[in-house]
């Protein structure tokens, strides 16, 4: 009951925050049995598993750093979805006293040296230390003295070379290792009992544009869970999370679910056998799990390359048909597939730098690409349709201004808190670019507090107006009452209102730059129509060569 309801209030949440959440095969999801649902890229920290519990039509327990669980806000509210704590290394890392340099790379590879250090008081064997930026992460197996001790593998990683080889040394930070075996018995009772486990194995979020390596504890939990209940059928089903800038207000998202993955009984075998044996078993599996993602998934080494295929796949013109948008995160999965392939192709190079130039010519302009087409009107009909959309701004602003004023306070509050947490975020992660994988889970939880405290504020506000008019008790009572029970109706319908009037006031620019400067609007629509006409023509060249449904 309690997991029910409040799956059911964060739904409500989630049809607030995003504009189109939209599932695509969930019906691959098997509805009985023992499953693992291993989500990627982690791109909005707790709205994630939150999507995932919506989406995948079973009720699961999800793998939560033991760090955020003694956060009170999201312990409080984890706690209704069995939640199994996980203590990660990172989150009990300290700084390294000291210094530490590789006095000799290649005679003694082994041996790192510090400065000023206290390795016995802070390290010991199967402890790690881990370079700043996460240039490198380090097993150690002794500690000779504070300061000396030896590593499990030779270094070969440049960048980790480089910090540790100059003469002044490198910062590093204390990682302790920890014994993971009671997590790991506890899902292998949740897998027995048929239950369902969500895991993200990136191990925490981040908001780059390609998944981070993954940790191998998935592998260990279905192959595991299977060694110690024999003729226990695990199965591992891909959940590709795909947003359109996650951390926005009533943005875009669509998750998407793989074939669930079959585990043979030959690499259970393979990994009761431990040692080596073991660790190839783990391995295989999480190769298989890691392609099975990336099938469900856009992934881009970068921004720029993104952003290229974002705008490609905007000026394709597929036969006879509008996509929806889980068709649109499909067709960008497609474009980076053959990208990849064919990115030093001469055509596809020179496609590259025409699509770079157009979006730097729609920046000039303060045009979004949708909004050329839109300016291929005639003079007088621009002038009318511009003063026309003004005045229908107009009114949804005033049909807005209610809504906008009354909650206000909460949009202030989220917007200074989110960033602050982004910004803190930041700070303690190696591997986040602008800690933007944050924002929408502050906004979402400061939303979550708010938005009753804030209309419970207005209530009493009525209420002490009520019994100040002298009013009889009946209608004391009611006016409050009818209060707390409308203001969500008004701030829902003021919202809807105020994303009529943003999409109308997005409109007004192409009209205004189509009647100032209609010669330059003019060249801008004749080159996105040969653009799109190239780009068209080349995909539909190499198309049918990689996908074999291509139509």
């Amino acid at each position: 009951i309690f997991y029910d309801g409040a799956l059911w209030l964060f739904n409500i949440m989630l049809d607030v925050f995003f504009r189109e959440i939209r599932p695509r095969g969930s019906h691959k999801v098997p509805l009985e049995g023992p499953l693992i649902f291993v989500a990627a890229p982690h791109a909005n920290q707790f709205v994630d598993p939150l999507i995932v519990m919506r989406e995948c039509n079973r009720r699961v327990s999800f793998l939560i750093a033991a760090k955020s669980m003694q956060q009170w806000a999201i312990g409080f509210l984890a706690s209704f979805f069995h939640p199994i704590p996980v203590k990660r290394p990172q989150d009990l890392a300290e700084a390294g006293r000291g210094r530490i340099h590789l006095l000799n790379p290649k005679t003694d590879p082994l041996k790192i040296q510090g400065m000023d250090t206290k390795f016995t008081a802070q390290l010991q064997p199967h402890d790690s230390i881990i370079l700043p930026r996460n240039a490198g992460i380090f097993k150690i197996t002794r500690v000779i003295s504070d300061t000396e001790l030896l590593i499990a593998s030779p270094i070969i990683d440049k960048k980790a070379l480089e910090h540790l080889t100059k003469s002044s040394g490198t910062a590093y930070k204390c990682l302790p290792h920890i014994d993971q075996d009671s997590v790991y018995e506890r899902v292998y009772e949740e897998l027995n009992n048929g239950r369902c486990i969500t895991i993200f194995p990136e191990g925490g979020s981040h908001d780059r544009a390609e998944m981070l390596p993954f940790k191998a504890g998935v592998t260990i939990m279905a192959l595991g869970a299977m060694a110690k209940y024999p003729g226990l059928d695990v199965k591992i089903v891909p959940c590709g999370l795909n947003y359109f800038h996650a951390h926005r207000f009533r943005s875009r998202a669509v998750i998407e679910f793989g074939n669930p993955i079959t585990i043979s009984a030959d690499l259970v075998e393979q990994f009761k056998q431990g040692g080596q044996q073991k660790r190839e078993a783990c391995s295989n599996l999480l190769d298989t799990i890691f392609y099975a993602l990336k099938s469900v998934t856009v992934n881009v080494p970068n921004d720029q390359t993104l952003m290229v295929i974002q705008a490609a796949r905007r000026l394709y013109k597929p036969a006879h048909r509008r996509l929806h948008i889980a068709q649109v995160v499909d067709l960008n999965r497609r474009f980076v597939i053959g990208y990849n392939l064919y990115k030093d192709d001469p055509r596809v190079i020179n496609l590259k730098q025409k699509v770079l130039a157009y979006n730097q010519l729609l920046k000039y302009h303060g045009l979004r690409d949708h909004q050329v087409p839109e300016i291929n009107l005639r003079g007088w009909r621009t002038f009318f349709l511009l003063w026309y959309r003004v005045g229908v701004l107009i009114v949804w602003g005033l049909l807005s201004f209610p809504g906008s004023i009354l909650n206000l306070p909460i949009v202030i509050t989220a917007k200074a808190i989110s960033a602050k947490k982004a910004k803190d975020a930041l700070a303690s992660s190696s591997v986040k670019v602008a800690g933007r994988d944050v924002l929408a889970t502050w906004k979402f939880l400061v939303g979550m507090v708010l938005i009753p405290t804030l209309y419970g504020l207005y209530t009493l506000i009525v209420l002490w107006i009520c019994m100040k008019s002298g009013l009889d008790w009946f209608q004391t009572m009611l006016y409050p009452l009818l209060t707390w029970t409308m203001l969500p109706f008004v701030s829902y319908a003021s919202m809807r209102f105020a994303e009529n009037g943003v999409d109308v006031f997005k409109s007004l620019r192409p009209l205004y730059v189509a009647l100032v400067d209609p010669d330059s609007t003019a060249n801008l629509r004749q080159l996105r129509e040969k653009l799109s006409q190239d780009i068209t023509e080349v995909i539909n060249e190499i198309g049918p060569d990689v996908f074999s449904d291509f139509d």
